[in-house]
């Protein structure tokens, strides 16, 4: 019995030993790698996120000038240079006209010369005689009204030229044909719409905003604006015009934002932040700082001594990749950004360069 006395204290002894040497293993493991940036202090405003699409300045829909038979028409996704043909109407009897009026003009001309040729020689007689002088009045008001025919015989001339140059419809701006809403084959008349052509070189954002923040938004103000949720889905954009004029039925108005991403085509739905008051100072950290658990949401610091200290905040407004909190926290504090996932309270941390 005294032997296994022994045996167990013994053991217990020894277990003891091997945990406190655990644990003072434990303590002087590796620190842990993470990444920080600074807190700093930012001009920031409450927002709401409105919808907003993407689209066109020049946006047409371009119709027929003419009567005719389409003869031609652009297909759609075809690109069309600026003054480049989009469609052709059979322009058969515009070409006849054209050389009826020539022959009019032509003759119009021959009346003209036959009237001033005669006034020529009815001078020379109205020296001689009063007979002459009457006819000569008579003949310079023929002169005269030829003259004015020869006006309506050329204007007729040129309306029929400019007729016939509108039975090919050209390109106003350089665009791609996004809809055909006629064929080759069909009739149409003056009016009735053959495409829709759109630059897609001349994109911007087109946002309705309430009447509540106009006061808050201004002409080449920055505003945020997404497509989702990832990063890569955030851009931002600068307000080119502010229409002052609200909608009578939803009052609001007409906002447009030039943006520089590449990847957003027209009729892309997305959503802009809008300010909903002024902008104020906030002490901000990187989105990437905050630690979401069920207790809050929560921060890293390294302190001075290299350790992590947790940090419970509250977060506030945000803008892009920076949001704004309230916590036992000040400018410049090193806030942990990359691997605070598996961070504890007090632990040995080193500070690494984050990789671009």
């Amino acid at each position: 019995m005294k032997n296994r006395k022994n045996l167990f204290l013994i053991l217990f002894i020894a277990f003891c030993t091997v945990s406190q040497f655990a644990v003072a293993a434990k303590g002087k493991g590796r620190a842990a790698p993470v990444v920080v940036e600074a807190a700093v202090i930012k001009k920031l405003a409450p927002i709401s996120w409105v919808s907003g699409s993407v689209i066109s300045r020049n946006d047409a829909e371009l119709a027929a000038e003419v009567q005719g038979q389409l003869q031609k028409v652009a297909e759609a996704g075809d690109y069309i240079a600026e003054g480049g043909i989009i469609a052709k109407i059979d322009n058969t009897f515009a070409k006849l006209k054209i050389e009826e009026l020539k022959s009019a003009v032509e003759r119009e001309k021959g009346q003209l010369r036959f009237f001033t040729e005669e006034m020529k020689r009815l001078r020379r007689l109205a020296k001689q005689n009063n007979a002459a002088k009457t006819r000569l009045e008579q003949t310079q008001a023929d002169k005269q009204t030829a003259k004015s025919d020869l006006n309506i015989a050329k204007t007729r001339l040129l309306f029929a030229r400019e007729e016939l140059a509108r039975h090919v419809i050209r390109a106003p701006f350089s665009g791609v044909v996004a809809q055909r809403q006629a064929h080759p084959g069909e009739r149409v008349d003056v009016g009735d719409l053959i495409v829709r052509l759109i630059d897609p070189d001349a994109l911007e954002v087109q946002a309705r905003v309430p009447l509540s923040s106009y006061n808050f938004i201004t002409e080449n103000i920055e505003l945020q604006m997404r497509v989702g949720e990832s990063a890569d889905e955030f851009t931002k954009g600068v307000v080119r015009a502010i229409v002052p004029v609200g909608h009578e039925r939803s009052r609001l108005l007409d906002v447009r934002i030039n943006f520089t991403n590449p990847l957003w085509r027209v009729g892309q739905p997305l959503r802009v932040a809008l300010p909903t008051a002024k902008a104020r100072e906030v002490l901000t950290v990187p989105r990437d700082a905050l630690v979401l658990r069920r207790d809050g949401i929560s921060v890293f610091k390294v302190n001075t001594e290299n350790k992590a200290e947790k940090i419970t905040v509250i977060v506030g407004v945000a803008e892009g990749d920076y949001v704004g909190v309230t916590g036992n926290l000040v400018a410049e504090d090193k806030i942990v950004i990359r691997g605070g996932e598996r961070l504890r309270p007090g632990q040995d941390v080193k500070i690494v360069t984050q990789e671009k």
